[in-house]
């Protein structure tokens, strides 16, 4: 059957030449898919294999404080990094790595068998482990430079500065913040290897140039800085606290000067370090302000005409709203009192009661315009907005304890600003930190951050009349310890409860914030110790005297002249008349000290160590050797019942200065003569219940 056969031989000839033609179609397809549609992918991986791909990072940008001196800077350093896929026997490749390292096998190990076309194996080698390596010639193990980060002052102004990651990224503070103006855009660099993973020498090179990051021009001072952590420190150290902060800003445009908190930490070596220490709290954490707050009360009260700087007032020691008694610091209270000595006596039930005059409405009229509950827009990530506690919940209660400063959250900041509100003349400003933003050369000004007033918030006669009452809280009131030689202060001290559990407990915050000179503020500053454990945890005790130490330097860092005394201040007429010196809160040696280098002698009441109340009056103009009084304990002035006031020493005293006295301590005068008091009865040191009779005995001035 030779036809059927050839007709078979036929059919499977023309199935093979179909099927070579199909096969030929298919590899012709793939060829054209390959060099046509997939060249530039295959190309591409071919390159890859062909040539390495190097990222180069950008040197990130230098920070600097406002005059310039560099406080952080990137440099070039060589770093070792390994292409896993290159690596042929990881096992035993580790094992050699790690002993040129000092790196643990495991860890190396773990890099080389990463999924990943990128790692590196030690970011700051030392310059004998690169030379190690560089000898060992394993292939897949490479050196390339890399940028790092120094901060050059160390743990100075770490918390504002914040830290940057080994990817060159921004972690925390201004690092964060301004992380894209400071990381910049990174470049890249090409070698060509051979088919073994070895670099050709003279191989093709390609290069794509980093764009270096801007540069910022902080508004910190790194001296002022300096001056301020330096007295921190000295100050969380010397009262136990478990920890403090303090702010320094210009009141006139919102830039901050110095910001510090202590405990601190090195940004160089942060990772040593526990996170809280890197906690910027005084920007991130919110607390009950207590005293401090009074300043806000007092200006929305004079602002609305509530309260003029002579209304009177008189405070029994409690002021009771609704269910509840309200009791001032004092035992007994301050009885009769101005708003001026309110303020310089920080008396609880004045500000209770000025509260309820304003009313729920005004008051939180005021309490936003101040800008309470809201953040400050500073320049800073995770800034806390303090709490406010919603009109709808508060009460004529709770109205009258925000009036002081209890159930009401801040911030330190918040707390600046609103004192900053009265320096200035009546403006809410926003706080800044960063001045400029510059290009990477620090030569050209990109980006310049003007002053920006948010709104105004009381008048500037209101501003300028309460300044003056804050800066006889200085002069005269529980500021005293704030004072500076040769400039004016005003201020207001705070000492608070911690709430715990709902309820107030033992742990306190003292704080002080001021201003200097108070007609042409230069600085604005609050210091705030938490939780002194002192035997003494007053604010104008242990936080006034640090702004003192930090103002004294500044003033003369910043070539600001000692004032000429105004017009009308206190001052001496003669030799033949002393002004009483300020001795409340004062320790018993201190305030001893302070009246013999006053030329004036002193009796002492009580078994404390510290000053509570004094007679005269500080301020009071009298004759050398005059004897004044000095109360330590509430009981030795009240009573255990708080109902008997003690007769002061009234001798040497004129008629007006004995009246003042007596009236201050709820008591009587019958004058006998006129001129200086000579004689009184009863004894000084004898009780007597408020409203009783001190005849005193006056001779006319020259008389024997």
């Amino acid at each position: 059957m030779p036809g059927l056969n050839q007709l078979i031989f036929r059919k499977r000839t023309t199935l093979l030449l179909l099927g070579i033609f199909a096969i030929v179609g298919i590899l012709i397809g793939r060829l054209f898919y390959i060099q046509g549609i997939k060249s530039n992918y295959y190309q591409k991986m071919a390159e890859d294999q062909r040539l390495r791909d190097i990222r180069v990072e950008p040197m990130r940008g230098t920070i600097f404080d406002r005059k310039m001196n560099t406080l952080a800077f990137s440099f070039d350093t060589e770093c070792i990094y390994a292409i896993p896929y290159q690596i042929k026997n990881p096992e035993e490749e580790a094992k050699i790595i790690a002993d040129k390292l000092k790196m643990s096998v495991d860890e190396v190990y773990n890099r080389l068998t990463k999924k990943t076309s990128f790692v590196w194996l030690k970011l700051k080698p030392h310059p004998n482990e690169v030379q190690s390596i560089m000898e060992a010639r394993i292939p897949g193990v490479e050196v390339a430079q890399k940028a790092q980060r120094f901060y050059l002052r160390g743990n100075l102004a770490a918390h504002l500065l914040g830290i940057s990651g080994i990817d060159n990224q921004g972690l925390e503070g201004i690092e964060k913040y301004y992380d894209q103006y400071l990381r910049g855009i990174p470049g890249s660099e090409q070698a060509e290897y051979d088919s073994k993973g070895n670099h050709i020498p003279l191989g093709e090179r390609r290069f794509i140039d980093a764009q270096n990051g801007a540069c910022l021009v902080l508004t910190i001072d790194q001296v002022i800085q300096y001056i301020t952590e330096r007295e921190l420190e000295k100050a969380v150290l010397a009262n136990g606290a478990k920890r403090g902060a303090i702010i320094i800003m210009n009141p006139m445009n919102g830039e901050i000067l110095a910001l510090a908190n202590y405990p601190t930490f090195d940004p160089n070596k942060y990772s040593a370090y526990p996170t809280s220490a890197r906690r910027n709290w005084v920007l991130t954490d919110q607390f009950e302000p207590g005293s401090t707050f009074k300043i806000v009360t007092s200006a929305a009260a004079f602002e609305e005409g509530i309260v003029q700087r002579n209304s009177e007032f008189f405070d029994p020691g409690f002021l009771i709203v609704e269910d509840r008694r309200l009791r001032c610091w004092r035992a007994g209270g301050h009885g009769s009192q101005t708003f001026v000595e309110a303020v310089e006596n920080s008396c609880n039930p004045v500000f209770a009661s000025l509260a309820l005059r304003l009313g729920q409405e005004k008051f939180y009229k005021y309490l936003k315009a101040f800008n309470f509950g809201a953040q400050t827009g500073v320049d800073f990530p995770g800034e806390a907005r303090g709490i406010v506690p919603p009109i709808s919940r508060v009460k004529n209660v709770e109205l009258a304890t925000i009036g002081f400063g209890q159930g009401i959250s801040v911030t330190p900041l918040q707390l600046l600003g609103a004192l900053s509100v009265i320096a200035n003349g009546g403006e809410l400003l926003q706080p800044r930190l960063v001045k400029e933003i510059r290009t990477p050369d620090g030569k050209q000004v990109i980006k310049e951050f003007e002053k920006r007033t948010i709104r105004r918030v009381i008048s500037k006669q209101t501003a300028q009349e309460f300044s003056f009452i804050l800066e006889s809280v200085v002069e005269n009131g529980s500021g005293n310890r704030a004072r500076v030689e040769g400039y004016t202060v005003a201020g207001k001290t705070g000492t608070a409860q911690k709430p715990q559990d709902g309820v107030y407990g033992q742990e306190r915050i003292a704080s002080f914030i001021g201003f200097t000179p108070v007609e042409n503020p230069k600085i604005a500053a609050i210091v705030i110790l938490d939780e002194p454990q002192s035997s003494v945890k007053y604010g104008g005790v242990i936080a006034a005297p640090v702004f003192s130490s930090i103002a004294t330097d500044v003033l003369k860092y910043l070539g600001v002249k000692p004032e000429v005394k105004r017009e009308g201040d206190v001052h001496t007429d003669g030799e033949n008349s002393l002004i009483v010196p300020n001795l409340i809160h004062l320790p018993r040696e201190e305030a001893i000290k302070n009246l013999s280098r006053a030329g004036l002698t002193w009796r002492g009441i009580g078994r404390g160590e510290f000053v509570i109340s004094q007679s005269p009056k500080a301020g009071i103009m009298v004759k050398p050797k005059t004897t004044i009084l000095l109360y330590f304990d509430e009981e030795s002035k009240y009573g255990k019942d708080s109902s008997t006031v003690v007769v002061p020493d009234l001798t040497g005293l004129s008629f007006s200065e004995v009246n003042k006295v007596l009236t201050d301590l709820d008591l009587k005068m019958v004058a006998n003569g006129t001129g200086i008091a000579f004689k009184q009865l009863p004894a000084p040191g004898t009780r007597l219940s408020p409203g009783a009779i001190v005849t005193v005995y006056f001779v006319a001035k020259g008389d024997n």
